[in-house]
């Protein structure tokens, strides 16, 4: 098959084990990032399988119907980015593994480095002593703490046993059923909403960005944290109420670690979040490691292997495979 891979900046995938399995096929790679659908459906005009980098291109009608050559894209995880109905609609089959094996350990692990980085005044420290300075300020110990995580899933679960392992205080609230699952596992659930993020020290989301759960985190809740209490969002900038979170900052009550933005790559350098001293930014790396793409495009690869022995699997739009040629 004629594959295009979208999105690998720093072309990164030819140098992992798992791009073997795409030996026989057709495989260009683009390192750079294409918004414009026209232009980009120039550049893969020939494309019979696409690629994606999660979510660095959104995939609509505007692209779709300009590549009359493309029977599939691959994929792995949730797909806001895309139009499954124009995928429909235009006979591509969309194939992605929605739960995977392991919980992202490096989405965890990035967690844990974003509240430790905070609270130490790493960065800020880092850039005293290279401008030849000393000491810049007196951090924070986490270890006694709370760390609040919302959502309770694998990540967030992963992320728990490093706080426990530091002797943080871990207290989780989550979807009604998470909450049930929690309890059964015998793990500590906030009383209620207000109580999880006013008695957490630190709050980090780790929830999956769906239609419903858009906005989950509201102004109110940013509201009722307590006076220097961190925010950490390594999930979806989308699971943030619009605005919300800069308005908080502004206040200068909270801190917050961020990974992901509601624009990315994201342009504005005078947004609050990249300008604010309570805020640590990183560009959306919490998944970024050779480890971790090379555990996510093995499973990428593999659905474009079973699709062209005739066998897709994780089908996402089954009826497009079940159409009669």
């Amino acid at each position: 098959m004629k594959v295009h891979i979208l999105d690998d900046w720093f072309d990164t995938l030819r140098r992992l084990p798992c791009f073997a399995k795409l030996a026989g096929h057709d495989v260009t790679v683009w390192t750079d990032h294409e918004p414009d659908p026209v232009a980009l459906a120039e550049r893969v005009q020939d494309a019979e399988a696409l690629v994606l980098f999660r979510e660095r291109t959104k995939i609509g009608e505007a692209l779709l119907t300009r590549l009359p050559n493309l029977k599939l894209i691959s994929q792995r995880s949730v797909y806001p980015h895309i139009d499954v109905d124009a995928c429909t609609a235009q006979n591509v089959l969309l194939c992605s593994n929605m739960h995977g094996g392991a919980p992202s350990y490096a989405a965890a692990e990035h967690t844990l480095a974003l509240i430790l980085a905070s609270y130490r005044q790493i960065t800020e420290q880092a850039a005293s002593l290279k401008a030849g300075n000393w000491q810049s300020g007196v951090g924070r110990t986490l270890r006694g703490r709370t760390l609040g995580l919302y959502g309770y899933g694998r990540i967030a679960g992963a992320v728990a046993g490093y706080a426990k392992a530091m002797g943080i205080n871990v207290l989780w609230w989550a979807s009604e059923a998470g909450r049930a699952r929690a309890i059964a596992d015998g793990e500590t659930v906030a009383a209620s909403r207000e109580a999880f993020f006013n008695g957490s020290d630190v709050v980090s989301v780790h929830v999956r960005l769906k239609p419903e759960t858009r906005g989950l985190i509201t102004a109110d809740d940013l509201a009722a944290m307590a006076p220097r209490a961190l925010f950490v969002n390594t999930s979806r900038s989308g699971l943030v109420a619009p605005g919300a979170l800069e308005a908080e900052v502004a206040r200068g009550r909270i801190h917050a670690a961020v990974d992901v933005f509601d624009q990315e790559p994201l342009t504005d350098t005078n947004n609050i979040l990249l300008t604010h001293p309570n805020v640590l930014v990183t560009p959306h790396i919490g998944y970024v490691t050779e480890d971790e793409f090379d555990l996510q495009f093995s499973d990428i690869f593999d659905q474009i292997n079973a699709y062209a022995e005739g066998v897709p699997i994780h089908m996402i739009n089954p009826q497009v495979f079940e159409q009669p040629a």
